[in-house]
């Protein structure tokens, strides 16, 4: 057997073992799910041991299959580090980008800086995906995400702080006509208001007090989107109050088409942050990014 079978075999093994399944595994290395399950099954009779014990409801490993994993895992960080290692010196960016961006800051002010790279730089090449949820980087086979705010778990991980979003509390005219403008926080609770969606999570909004401290409230959850875009066409069309970020809505107050409530009051601040894999040297593609990120951020353009 060819020593490059043994390598599909271990591709095979270790992504269907990160992923659960052959069918994930199948997806994600552009093969069907027979040919990853006999790749296995190759690689387990070549070792004489089971690596994965098989039912018709799971798929999990054996003892046997965890310590083979480590070690495999073991050896790609190996690899990756050859890679970075040897890589080091060129400048410009080249092969495939993964990058996980929030829907409506990603599409409006990260997706332009990263389209302008490509075209500098055609040997780049990019997978870009829209979430706000938390996704695990090395499962999913993601280089590189950004998320707004505070990072609760950021372990195995290298965060780099881009730039603060800006946030208010506004409706439009015809709501606050209609409805009544709020003069005090305690207020918010008698409105109907836009929210962001997040499963499980309430959400709340970042309110200023007269001494300048930041406080939570937990607005009436009249409407629940989970893509900024959608919460601000709710809010034109009058459907109730939401804390949005000032890049988003900065053009429509200044328009009139929509108006500050509270003001000096509603305004809280989130960070930015560009995540990747914790390695002990950046990939040349990702170091390129990230700075061409911050750079962008310094000069305005991600605000």
């Amino acid at each position: 057997m060819r020593k490059t079978d043994h390598l599909g075999g271990i591709t095979a093994f270790v992504t269907t073992a990160q992923l659960g399944s052959f069918t994930a595994a199948a997806e994600r290395l552009g093969l069907t799910k027979s040919a990853v399950g006999k790749s296995v099954s190759r690689l387990e009779d070549r070792l004489g041991l089971k690596l994965f014990q098989r039912s018709t409801r799971r798929l999990s490993l054996t003892p046997d299959g965890e310590r083979f994993l480590n070690s495999c895992q073991n050896a790609i960080d190996i690899l990756e580090q050859a890679e970075a290692e040897l890589t080091s010196h060129i400048c410009q960016p080249a092969g495939r980008l993964r990058v996980d961006l929030p829907a409506a800051f990603g599409r409006q002010r990260i997706l332009p800086v990263l389209l302008q790279i490509t075209r500098n730089y055609p040997e780049l090449a990019l997978t870009v995906t829209f979430s706000e949820r938390f996704v695990d980087l090395i499962e999913e086979g993601i280089d590189l995400v950004i998320r707004i705010g505070e990072l609760a778990d950021s372990s195995g991980l290298v965060a780099r702080r881009l730039t603060t979003q800006k946030l208010v509390i506004c409706a439009s005219p015809d709501y606050l006509l209609y409805h009544g403008t709020p003069v005090t926080a305690d207020a918010l609770s008698e409105h109907q208001c836009v929210v962001g969606f997040r499963r499980n999570q309430p959400i709340s909004w970042l309110l200023k007090d007269a001494e300048g401290e930041i406080t939570r409230f937990i607005p009436p959850a009249t409407h629940e989107f989970a893509d900024g875009d959608a919460m601000l066409t709710a809010t034109l069309a009058g459907c109730g109050l939401s804390q949005l970020p000032i890049w988003l809505v900065g053009d429509y107050l200044a328009s009139g088409e929509l108006q500050e409530v509270l003001p000096g009051h509603s305004g809280g601040e989130m960070p930015i942050s560009a995540l990747w894999p914790k390695s002990r040297q950046l990939l040349p593609k990702i170091r390129y990014v990230v700075d061409t990120l911050v750079q962008a951020a310094e000069d305005g353009a991600l605000d």
